[in-house]
């Protein structure tokens, strides 16, 4: 099966092990990996923002780069997001260009998602054996993908123990430019997920499919002082098939 992986901006800039990871990964489930080259960001600040023509430039960008591959695979709910569920929206009064969002949309996957729905597997291997993860499920993946059970399988399945979080599915605050424009709420929204967790001693770290919140919730962590890593799920996952 060939899949074009969609690295996204944050994975890039700050988690490149969870695209190496997520291509590793790939691999080994028997897929031919490319990476097309002319891929930017998926345009979602902009339209966040409500600069929604400015989105539509760079969609347009990316419907071209992505026109030919047979599977979009991305390390990213928020921004598996942007492509599959958002990119029609902004062509919803443009036919031509509506009809490509919707060929796109229809190949489009965040990384568990394709290995369980698409790929049809469930247990990767045994490499988490004795692991303890606090799993914090992304607002986008969940509530516009309806992605819950997919990696929560996958971890387990590999031997690790999914801790009972109580805020597990609450947002953690970040939202893109909502962190921006309302920083007081988006903090104490982090602080107050981060207060239901059990003790970080019976956790050997926090799992997310989302960079911006791992990046939000990593930095309120380490201003808590709190020892608790944030890990990629792809990274994860790759460690499970190990």
């Amino acid at each position: 099966m060939k899949v074009s992986l969609f690295i996204t901006c944050v994975a890039d800039q700050f988690f490149s092990d969870a695209g190496v990871a997520a291509v590793k990964l790939l691999r080994s489930l028997d897929c031919t990996v490319d990476f097309p080259q002319g891929q930017t960001c998926c345009g979602q600040p902009a339209y966040n923002a409500g600069y929604w023509a400015e989105a539509r430039q760079v969609a347009e960008h990316t419907l071209g780069v992505l026109e030919d591959a047979e599977h979009v695979v991305l390390p990213s709910g928020s921004c598996t997001t942007m492509l599959r569920a958002f990119y029609p929206e902004l062509y919803r009064h443009h036919p031509r260009m509506f009809a490509r969002a919707e060929a796109l949309s229809h190949k489009t996957y965040e990384l568990a998602e394709f290995i369980v729905k698409v790929l049809k597997v469930t247990h990767l291997g045994n490499g988490l054996q004795g692991h303890r993860v606090a799993y914090h499920h992304g607002c986008h993946g969940l509530r516009e993908l309806g992605i819950k059970s997919e990696p929560l399988t996958l971890l387990r399945n590999a031997g690790a123990e999914i801790v009972d979080w109580a805020a597990a599915e609450e947002c953690c605050g970040f939202g893109g430019l909502f962190s921006v424009k309302l920083p007081e709420v988006a903090l104490s929204m982090a602080d107050r997920k981060l207060s239901t967790l059990p003790p970080t001693s019976q956790i050997d770290y926090l799992a997310s499919a989302d960079g911006g919140c791992m990046l939000h919730l990593d930095g309120r962590i380490k201003n808590r002082r709190l020892s608790l890593p944030v890990r990629p799920l792809a990274s994860v996952l790759w460690e499970a098939a190990q």
